[in-house]
């Protein structure tokens, strides 16, 4: 097996990805762009998506890291409009998309329209959590696209799988369907509920951080694999996993946190980078199976398909935002009036993703009659198309319609006092306790020492409150970047100081490293005090 491909895949996607947080371009965009460019540079080897390998083992970790870092509670408290999007509105585009490809496309039986309906319903994930971040949404209307990209992909996979029994001949009904995704999306969250208990207990009772790391890694793909071992869904057994943990993370050794913090990181980044120049990197492989579709005929296909899905998110999301406020006083006191400006960001920032593409590449090549499956090679090519149209069109203007439209961004301010209010009230709380551990006679501390103990609390306790002070009138720095800066440069000369002591043999190797690491964790320290 060649893995130089892979590795210059690799290599390639996180370089351009770390020079695209340089530009005002989001990363993913900037991927896409050069992988479509690269796909056609002469002795670029030619990548292929596989669903089986982008399925049990890209999503599950992609969905962990989306999951882990929402919140349990904001999910809770927007469960109507997650689940109107994640499951009513995939279901709608399913349903809309399939019937426009029907009409649009001559000859193209309605199965096998439905069949790329379901493909292109589903907003992706990594697309929506990427593009959220960089301009700065509103916590709601990031935490709503966020909980709908961590479902939506079960309800298109289930969706995908009934139209597309029906398109090769197994026989599929209405009550057929239905029964399917209930079992499917019972079965996952159940998979998930099964599970989390006894991996959480496990992860508080393992005592070394490496075999911690080493479970967490494995966590996404045990949960996928486990529910789709049984036909449930996968997607929604790892959703209720990593929520589940990601809530009770602060259960957890700091050890294992630090490390895992930093290692789901790295695989996030490199997984993202990886996904979407894969995506731009598909383009010869679609086109060279388009035939008798080529041409004219298939570039207005592929601008009338990409309308429709934009246009059907508008049709959905707007009375699904205002109709259930209309329809129900308790969901107006408890939500209030919704935006206007809300709704028209949530309808276009519907970017689509990698699972389209590795659902469209698992359609078979044949049904069960052996005849061609109909129009398969223009169903990838459209797949194609409107990933690549949504992530382009929709996440390029995304940023500059948010700015046009005034919609408020997150009060860093309150945030700041919030953090600083709560911070005041732990503190006390630890001092009351250090008060009642220094009165038992077993812990007598020295002076110095016990003192250490409280300036260490009180400057934990000022540091939030300082951000919120005036900046230094020469430098501009606030106090807590002053702060930071001497820290770090003394730390620095300390580090100075143990190199010139080791390269004097004055110190082995093996000591060097635990001055060092002793210094690394009080400067993260001294960050986290003043961030």
């Amino acid at each position: 097996m060649d893995v130089m491909p892979l590795l210059l895949l690799v290599a390639g996607s996180a370089a351009i990805a770390a020079a695209g947080r340089r530009t005002p371009v989001p990363a993913p965009l900037l991927l896409v762009a050069v992988g479509l460019a690269v796909s056609y540079v002469p002795g670029v080897p030619e990548y292929t998506l596989d669903p089986h390998v982008v399925l049990p083992l890209i999503l599950p970790p992609l969905l962990h890291t989306a999951a882990t870092d929402s919140s349990y509670l904001d999910l809770r408290a927007q469960l109507r409009p997650v689940a109107l999007l994640s499951v009513g509105y995939v279901l709608f585009a399913t349903f809309a998309v399939g019937w426009a490809a029907y009409l649009i496309v001559p000859g193209l039986p309605l199965t096998a329209a439905l069949v790329l309906g379901a493909v292109v319903a589903p907003p992706d994930a990594v697309a929506a959590t990427a593009i959220a971040r960089r301009v700065g949404l509103p916590s709601r209307i990031t935490t709503i696209l966020q909980g709908e990209s961590l479902v939506n992909d079960a309800t298109a996979i289930t969706a995908y799988r009934v139209a597309l029994a029906a398109a090769i001949g197994e026989g599929a009904t209405w009550a057929g369907g239905i029964g399917e995704f209930l079992i499917a999306a019972i079965g996952g969250i159940g998979v998930g509920l099964v599970l989390m208990v006894p991996i959480h207990w496990l992860r508080t009772h393992l005592k070394e951080p490496l075999l911690q790391n080493t479970l967490s890694l494995l966590i996404p793909f045990v949960a996928y694999a486990v529910a789709e071992q049984v036909h449930a869904s996968g997607v929604l057994a790892v959703v209720v996993v990593a929520l589940y943990l990601g809530h009770r993370a602060w259960e957890v050794d700091f050890a294992t946190r630090l490390q895992e913090t930093a290692v789901w990181k790295m695989v996030a980044f490199v997984l993202e980078s990886t996904v979407f120049a894969l995506i731009g990197l598909q383009l010869p492989v679609v086109l060279r199976g388009l035939g008798e579709y080529e041409g004219l005929d298939a570039a207005w296909y592929a601008v009338a398909i990409f309308l429709v899905v934009v246009v059907t998110r508008f049709v959905w999301v707007y009375p699904a935002t205002f109709l259930p406020g209309m329809l129900s006083a308790r969901i107006r006191e408890r939500e209030g009036s919704p935006s206007g400006k809300s709704a028209f960001i949530i309808s276009w920032a519907g970017m689509r993703g990698v699972v389209s593409l590795a659902i469209a590449f698992s359609i078979p090549v044949t049904v069960h009659g052996g005849e061609p499956f109909p129009g398969r090679n223009l169903i990838l090519f459209l797949t194609f198309t409107t990933v690549i149209g949504t992530l382009v069109v929709q996440g390029l203007t995304l940023p500059p319609l948010i700015r046009l439209l005034k919609l408020p961004g997150r009060d860093l301010q309150a945030e700041t006092l919030a953090e600083a209010n709560a911070q005041a009230q732990a503190s006390r709380a630890a001092e009351r306790r250090l008060d009642e551990l220094l009165s038992d006679e077993r812990n007598a501390l020295p002076g110095p020492l016990a003192d250490r103990l409280r300036a260490v609390l009180e400057r934990r306790r000022n540091a939030v409150w300082e951000r919120l002070g005036q900046p230094n009138p020469v430098t501009g720095e606030t106090a807590d970047d002053t702060y930071r800066r001497l820290a770090g440069e003394m730390i620095s000369a300390e580090r100075e100081v143990f190199v010139k002591l080791r390269n004097g043999r004055y110190i082995d190797d093996e000591m060097l490293r635990t001055l060092l690491r002793r210094l690394d964790l009080e400067e993260a320290a001294a960050y986290r005090e003043a961030t």
